[in-house]
């Protein structure tokens, strides 16, 4: 049991995991960081007592989608009809509240498959004229309109302790997603160029900020992108990375945010690259820490002041012995919280890594 370790440790989790499956409120952690907004995904449950698999086919919000909110907006989340309830989310967190749990609400903003697909001009772009689907753009304001509604809309009437932002900001050429067949594909420098987004909203900010968007293009396109035009780039996105992170923030009550974080200001994806405002607009960065050997990414985000959370997956391909180690290694580089991916999708030979990790991090550092 990882209850009782003085909230050192969250665990995540998806509404339908706690749904239907009472065993879920003693296995859990004291600190749980459930899903109120999340993107599509095929997920198990080894453990559910009345299902083994959980098919999200599109992201939605778990909470009721009420017309007066959303009215106006073209981009709006569905509800999911995977689960039984209108307010999965808002059950799942009265349930885990009831026997004590603190609640932090995941929420994910930009990450939306069905939104991209339907509207493929305020997705990212590559050079190569490219559509990521997945990835809503952040220079388009119907993007931010619809990430700052779906934060207010995801916490609205519920009693939570904290709110956790994924996704806030750009998506990238990297995605986990159906069937990918691109791993290793490319450098890192090139994903970087490929991650660059040429949207139109993009295109006319270069252009404002006084570069040739043909130039810039068939730079990228090249990869031969002058180290000026590289840092106007990042400096353009950065800008709407803040825009869209100052209005989410603005919808929200008054509680702690962490916001998944990477200290490399080039990253997208889940966790994009800190701006140079970030931090000091949030309470703790999150910074993904599934692999061994990340205690770098946890010394670097420690840089800013901001307690840092890091990221822990005992899912496969995780070596179970080496997780402990890793998680030591993680809070001797400045690490102070962790979060466990995923409470749901680990099955039983993997529970007992949350005990292990609790006791492991609630001993004194040597």
């Amino acid at each position: 049991m990882v209850n009782g370790r003085g909230g050192v440790v969250s665990g995540h989790a998806y509404p339908w995991d706690v749904l239907g499956d009472p065993g879920f409120l003693d296995r859990a952690p004291r600190r749980v960081t459930l899903a109120a907004a999340y993107h599509s995904a095929r997920a198990a449950t080894p453990l559910h007592p009345e299902h083994r698999i959980v098919h999200a086919r599109w992201a939605a919000l778990y909470r009721p989608v009420r017309e007066l909110a959303w009215k106006g907006q073209d981009l709006r989340p569905l509800a999911p009809d995977w689960v039984s309830s209108d307010d999965a989310f808002g059950g799942a967190a009265a349930l885990l509240k009831r026997a004590g749990h603190e609640v932090t609400a995941w929420i994910v903003l930009t990450h939306n498959t069905r939104l991209g697909t339907r509207r493929p001009d305020v997705a990212v772009v590559n050079c190569f004229g490219e559509i990521y689907p997945y990835a809503l753009c952040p220079a388009h304001a119907e993007v931010r309109d619809h990430a700052a509604t779906l934060a207010a809309e995801a916490v609205l009437d519920t009693d939570v302790d904290g709110i956790s932002l994924e996704a806030c900001g750009q998506m990238g050429v990297n995605h986990l997603g159906e069937h990918e067949k691109t791993e290793g594909a490319w450098s890192p420098e090139t994903a970087r160029l490929l991650s660059i987004c040429c949207c139109t909203a993009c295109r006319h900010a270069w252009q404002a900020d006084g570069l040739d968007p043909a130039e810039v293009v068939a730079a990228l396109r090249a990869g031969t992108p002058s180290d000026p035009i590289l840092g106007a780039l990042l400096a353009i996105r950065h800008r709407f990375t803040d825009m869209l992170r100052a209005q989410v923030l603005a919808s929200l009550p008054q509680l702690p945010v962490t916001l998944h974080a990477n200290p490399d200001p080039w990253a997208t994806g889940p966790s994009p690259g800190l701006t140079p405002t970030a931090a000091e607009d949030v309470d703790a960065l999150l910074v993904p820490c599934w692999p061994v050997g990340s205690a770098g990414l946890v010394r670097a985000a420690a840089q800013t002041g901001k307690p840092v959370d890091a990221y822990v997956s005992v899912l496969h391909p995780m070596d179970p012995a080496a997780v402990v180690p890793h998680v030591r290694d993680l809070q001797a580089a400045g690490a102070s919280r962790f979060s466990l991916y995923h409470l749901g999708l680990a099955p039983a030979p993997r529970q007992d890594l949350f005990a292990a990790i609790a006791d492991a991090v609630s001993l004194p550092r040597e």
